[in-house]
């Protein structure tokens, strides 16, 4: 079956960085597409980055610039680079997989995902 596994995640200060890790297994890994998403405490889940299989890119406006997300086809893994972290970043990050790549708008919405990862933490102090 479909496994997901963040990795990564951690307590940094404002302005740093932190590269997240997605590993992926029990289907082929290049056929799907992927996204990351955060969820923060009483707030609703949101996609931040999603790539498709042609590496082709989409980033939410309050990322974009900051975070880089790529993949490795071949480890069959996901990263999500993530550079200039504010406070307000604090939340759960989670990777996820749709075998029917969404396009457009739905790239970064979390109904057009099947699979989801237990997720990683990520905490920015300030």
């Amino acid at each position: 079956q479909v496994q997901l596994v963040e990795s990564g995640g951690g307590s940094v200060q404002a302005g740093g960085s932190l590269r997240l890790s997605c590993a992926a297994s029990g289907y082929t890994y290049s056929s799907y597409c992927m996204g990351w998403f955060r969820q923060a405490p009483g707030k609703e889940r949101e996609g931040v980055a999603a790539i498709d299989n042609d590496d082709n890119t989409r980033y939410a406006d309050s990322v974009k610039g900051r975070f880089t997300i790529s993949q490795d086809n071949a480890k069959a893994t996901l990263y999500l680079q993530m550079n200039s972290l504010k406070p307000e970043e604090t939340a759960m990050y989670y990777c996820a997989a749709a075998p029917i790549c969404p396009v457009g708008y739905w790239a970064l919405a979390q109904r057009a995902y099947n699979y989801w990862g237990q997720g990683t933490q990520v905490t920015v102090s300030s």
